[in-house]
């Protein structure tokens, strides 16, 4: 499809836009509310690179009728949000805090009042902190309270939601957090990470049970992966090999136990320089593998891999977020030795990271023709850059913020999804993320995603070109 063809969308597409409740809503110590991991990680000195935190972020937890406005002015119809689990549970075996509850149901209600259906999920990396003094997601038993949560949010949001998701990226929960130590709460032991890797496909598996067992058989179920598009760097046997072994890891141990039942042939050999696999129980595959309704994707970028000599010097790179490698300089899991990352190329985002649109149709495309029963969604698309303010007496507040580059990166992926639904990948929706600039994890609040400016002095919202151009993607249903 060429870039002056037009391509109308199917009628009932969702378009939408994302955010985390984290990263956006602040009010950390309001109604209730305890620390969760990444409240505890910001205290400590160093790990956010601009010493900030999430008590304040964009202030949605006060502003949230702001900002549903500005997604009714953006003419999304769906908004995938998360929820904060210390705001429901802010003790260990606590009883449900009204109060947390009570803030959802406002948002959920006021997202319905405006036509803007809620995709929530229930864990989006802010582990109540009491959970992970208890071992965290290494711990079983934090698949366990997951599930107890799950139930509590059924009972009480009930038809309100419109797709429940289990997890965002437990890529990210598993292996920034417990095995390089970037991420929340920084723990650096890969036998760790692989055990929670498992507990998480656990949490799934059971907040799915439990979300049924409390909403009905037809409520919709999804869970958001961040599968990586890794390229082979050569079509040598060696560097295919160690495509395989990045995807293996990467994509597979979530991917197939969910949606086919059992980890995939190899796993445990591979890892076994990690993990004995001893906190995987009889039954456990069965209560991961549910059905559901929805694959959430989440893209930003490809990444390439070869095979690495024994001899070159270099060090073992794992395959990372959003396309790119967890840091070289900390220690790989030795399930990843002999796979080397390469540097990304062409002109990079500001995250440093490539641009590739290619990689988002390849997906859909294989998903698609992998998993035919089930709707893809993608559920997290964009890209940051070094953003500034103009002055402009005929934007609202009389400021714009001119950004091309995330313009041209935002229609040439919305392209991608297209190319995607024409060859017959069954793609319903696409959310960009993010809705606002927001608190960027161990970036804090260096790099901006949004479609829309966040003044994090005034917390005034400013809209960018990008935002005005998504507007006219979904009124016109078309690119």
């Amino acid at each position: 499809m060429g870039q002056e063809s037009k391509f109308i969308f199917p009628s009932d597409f969702t378009w939408g836009t994302a955010t985390a409740a984290f990263q956006v809503e602040g009010a950390a110590h309001e109604d209730g509310r305890t620390d969760s991991i990444w409240d505890t990680y910001c205290a400590r000195p160093g790990v956010v690179v601009d010493g900030s935190n999430g008590d304040v972020a964009c202030d949605q937890y006060h502003r949230y009728p702001q900002d549903i406005a500005l997604m009714k002015q953006m003419g999304v119809g769906a908004y995938r949000m998360s929820i904060s689990w210390s705001r429901i549970f802010p003790m260990a075996g606590g009883p449900v805090n009204q109060a947390g509850l009570d803030h959802y149901l406002r948002v959920l209600d006021m997202l319905r009042d405006n036509e803007i259906r809620p995709i929530v999920t229930l864990y989006h990396w802010d582990l109540p902190q009491y959970l992970q003094d208890a071992g965290g997601w290494p711990s079983r038993d934090t698949a366990l309270r997951f599930g107890d949560y799950a139930s509590a949010l059924a009972a009480s949001f009930g038809d309100r939601v419109d797709t429940w998701t289990t997890l965002n990226e437990p890529w990210c929960a598993a292996y920034l957090g417990y095995g390089n130590g970037v991420h929340a709460p920084g723990i650096k032991d890969y036998d760790q990470a692989l055990a929670a890797v498992h507990h998480l496909n656990l949490a799934h598996g059971l907040a799915c049970q439990a979300i049924r067992a409390q909403a009905g058989q037809d409520a919709r179920l999804s869970v958001t992966l961040n599968l990586q598009v890794t390229r082979a760097a050569s079509d040598s046997p060696e560097d295919l090999a160690a495509k395989e072994r990045a995807d293996l890891f990467a994509n597979e141990v979530f991917l197939t136990p969910m949606l086919e039942g059992a980890y995939p042939e190899g796993v445990s050999q591979a890892a076994r320089g990690d993990t004995d696999w001893r906190f995987v129980q009889d039954g456990d595959l069965e209560t991961i593998h549910q059905p559901i309704d929805v694959l959430g994707l989440n893209y930003y970028a490809t990444t390439y891999v070869k095979a690495r000599r024994a001899d070159d010097g270099s060090a073992d790179a794992a395959v990372g977020p959003e396309g790119q490698l967890v840091d070289r300089h900390a220690n790989a899991m030795p399930a990843q030795e002999g796979v080397e990352g390469q540097a990304p190329q062409g002109e990079l985002t500001g995250m440093g990271w490539n641009q590739e649109p290619q990689g988002l149709t390849d997906l859909l495309v294989e998903l698609g023709r992998r998993y035919p029963d089930i709707e893809l969604m993608v559920t997290e698309n964009g890209s940051a850059w070094d953003d500034q303010v103009s002055q402009d007496p005929d934007a609202p507040g009389g400021k714009i913020v001119h950004d091309p580059k995330r313009v041209a990166y935002l229609e040439e992926h919305v392209r991608a999804v297209a190319k995607a639904i024409q060859v017959g990948a069954r793609v319903t929706g696409y959310f960009a993320w993010s809705l606002l600039d927001n608190f960027e994890w161990a970036l804090g609040y260096t790099k901006r995603f949004g479609l829309i400016r966040v003044d994090y002095d005034t917390q005034e919202r400013i809209w960018k070109d990008s935002g005005r151009r998504y507007s006219r993607i979904v009124q016109a249903n078309a690119i």
